[in-house]
């Protein structure tokens, strides 16, 4: 699949690929497993693809045991680094991993399957 093309790059020389991402990203299953996690980690390009990094962000966070820190520690894409942010302060607030939830039979915290708007997956949160 290669990194999402940068917003300049799809501005310049307009092609169908942003959005075939598109449709690609939106079409994965939720949750992805942790295998799944770590290669779309590999897709982050250098900015935020018109919104694709958040759908990108969004979906890697789905993963029932996900850590940036254990696939990601050699990386320095910007959405990387904001991937690790968020799962630091998530395990500082004391939560544990998804799949702890799922295991219990609790609801996540973290998802947002149930609120008015989860179709939209390229809000900025």
């Amino acid at each position: 699949m290669g990194p999402l093309p940068s917003e300049k790059e799809s501005i310049e020389n307009p092609s169908p690929l942003l959005e075939r991402y598109q449709r690609l990203l939106l079409s994965i299953e939720k949750p992805v497993t942790d295998e799944e996690a770590a290669i779309l980690a590999g897709v982050f390009g250098v900015d935020d693809g018109f919104g694709l990094a958040w759908t990108l962000a969004h979906l890697i966070e789905t993963a029932p045991n996900w850590s940036a820190e254990e696939y990601l520690e050699n990386a320095g894409n910007e959405w990387v680094q904001r991937l690790k942010d968020r799962e630091r302060r998530w395990r500082e607030a004391g939560y544990p991993a998804r799949s702890f939830y799922k295991e219990s039979g609790l609801p996540d915290p973290r998802s947002n399957q149930h609120s008015k708007g989860s179709a939209d997956t390229t809000s900025n949160s």
